[in-house]
This record gives C-alpha cells, structure tokens and sequence, in this order.
C-alpha cells in the first residue's frame, strides 16, 4: 500500500547522518517558527534572549521526542520493511545513545522553561508528557494522528506562555494568552498529513493490530477525513486573521498556505505520490509562519 519511502531511512554509515535522521532536524527547524507564532499572537511582547530560549527548549523538546519515539517503536521498526533502515533498527546509533539523547533533550527543554518564566516551567512537564507519550498512541486508540499533532501544536502553546509568562499574575491569565484557535489549526493540520503518512503503513498496521485512521476506516475514508481536517484547519487560519488582528501579509501567506494543502489533497489521490505529498508540509510550516511572523513585525515597525 503506498510506498516503501521513509523520511527517517538512514543512507551509508555515517554516525552524524544517523543522528540527523534520528532527530529529524530539518523537522525541528521548521516547527521552531511556531514558537514565534504563538508568542507573537499572544500579544506580550519577549526580548531576543527569550527568542534564544524558545529555540533552544524546541531544539531539546523535538530532540526528547524524536529519539525516545525510535527508542520505544524498535520492536515496530524492525518489524516493518518500511522503517528497516532506521538509525536503531541499522545500529547505526546504539539504544544507550538514543537514551542519552532523550535525557539530554529533556533537560534541555525543562531547563530553557525555566530560564524563561515560572509558568513555562509550569507547563513543561506536561509538554514533555504530551511528546514523549506519542509513540503509544497507536497502541492504545485509533486517532494517533491528533496526539501527534497536539505535540506541534504545544510549539505554539509553548510560545505564547514564554512570551506571556513574565507579565501575567495567574495561571488563568496564561492561559489566556493562548492563541488557541491557532493551536486547533496547528493540531488538525499535522492530524491530516499524519493520516495520508500512515496509508503507506496500512498493511502492516492491520496486521499487527496498531491503530490508525486508515486501518479504523479503510484507505478512502481515511483520505476524506484527512481532506477535511484540512478543510477545517484551513479555515481556522483564515478566521485566526481577524480574531488575531492580522494584516495583509498575514492574509496573502496564509492563503498561499491554504493553496499547498490543496495541492497536497490532489498529489495523495495516486498513493505512490505521498511521499511528494508529505514533503509538501516542510513548506507549508515555512510559508503560514512567515506571514505571521512578517506581519506582526511590520505592524511593530510602524
């Protein structure tokens, strides 16, 4: 079913390269954007050392994430023709290793949040729990695909409470802060792509008893609720223009962002394109972020 591609296949035996496809750092860099999206529409404004920071509790909490998901989906990946060339599966990098990296990028994260405010540290053991749970998802319940994208859409929960954090005088109030329509746009955007990413797993997920939409529904309903996740994301960010005081620039990004999801939806109908169709979100994160970001921004600049 599908395609035999995997994003996280390790290429030679370079250790740096399987560290790389073990963390998946073009998917950090490209989710890191989101930080700035939620501290900026949270409407605090934060300092370059806060923006430093941001990065740096991404960087660990993506880092946690993606080494833990291979340390507890090894029996899964050696399983699965599919995912045979991953970093643990080759041993290209050993399981002490993926723990080391777990535990490095854990307390990287906690750390940062600390470092920012007292509310992000707060909320970090909860960010973490949300990322480092993911992998079991699947083993528990059928809809694995919205705890993962609750995991990308606590960048942006994580983004307003740093930039928010210092001036708030209670937990309601940070709370407050939350562009949370963003955070619901964010969430149905990654469910939907993860929906068409797991079609390519289908056979081997009914076989093994794993849960995903595609195995709960069957491979077309599986693509119409992935086209209206989208459908129901696309519109979030429309109305996320007003409600979030957006100007032009944030309207014309994210309409660009909209046409991609589009785009996407029409490759996936031939399943041997969903790896083109996957790869079509490394750009999405990109454009709907940059309006954003560039918006917010001219609007300072004024």
């Amino acid at each position: 079913m599908g395609s035999s591609w995997d994003a996280a296949r390790v290429v030679g035996r370079s250790k740096f390269h399987g560290i790389l496809r073990l963390l998946r750092v073009e998917h950090t860099l490209f989710s890191l954007p989101f930080a700035y999206v939620g501290a900026f529409l949270s409407g605090y404004d934060f300092s370059i050392i806060d923006s430093l920071l941001m990065a740096t509790a991404v960087f660990g909490l993506r880092s946690a994430g993606m080494s833990y998901n291979n340390i507890a989906d090894l029996d899964i990946d050696r399983a699965n023709p599919r995912t045979r060339g991953r970093p643990l599966v080759t041993g290209i990098i050993s399981l002490k290793e993926a723990w080391l990296i777990t535990i490095a990028g854990s307390l990287v994260f906690v750390l940062s949040a600390a470092m920012l405010n007292r509310y992000a540290l707060l909320f970090s053991p909860i960010l973490l729990a949300v990322t480092l749970t993911y992998p079991y998802a699947k083993r528990i319940h059928k809809i694995p695909h919205v705890h993962l994208g609750l995991v990308l859409g606590s960048v942006v929960f994580g983004g307003a409470i740093a930039a928010s954090g210092d001036e708030v005088a209670s937990v309601n109030e940070a709370l407050s802060s939350v562009p949370w329509i963003y955070v619901a746009a964010i969430t149905l955007w990654v469910a939907g792509f993860d929906i068409l990413y797991s079609i390519m797993d289908y056979e081997f997920d009914k076989k093994t008893g794993l849960g995903s939409i595609p195995v709960w529904l069957g491979v077309t309903r599986a693509k119409l609720v992935s086209f209206i996740m989208h459908l129901i994301a696309a519109i979030l960010f429309i109305v996320s223009i007003n409600i979030y005081s957006m100007g032009p620039l944030g309207l014309l990004f994210t309409l660009i962002g909209v046409v991609i999801l589009l785009v996407q939806h029409y490759i996936a109908v031939n399943l041997e394109n969903l790896p083109i169709a996957f790869n079509m979100n490394l750009i999405f994160p990109i454009i709907i972020s940059s309006g954003v970001i560039m918006d917010k921004l001219s609007l300072i600049s004024t």
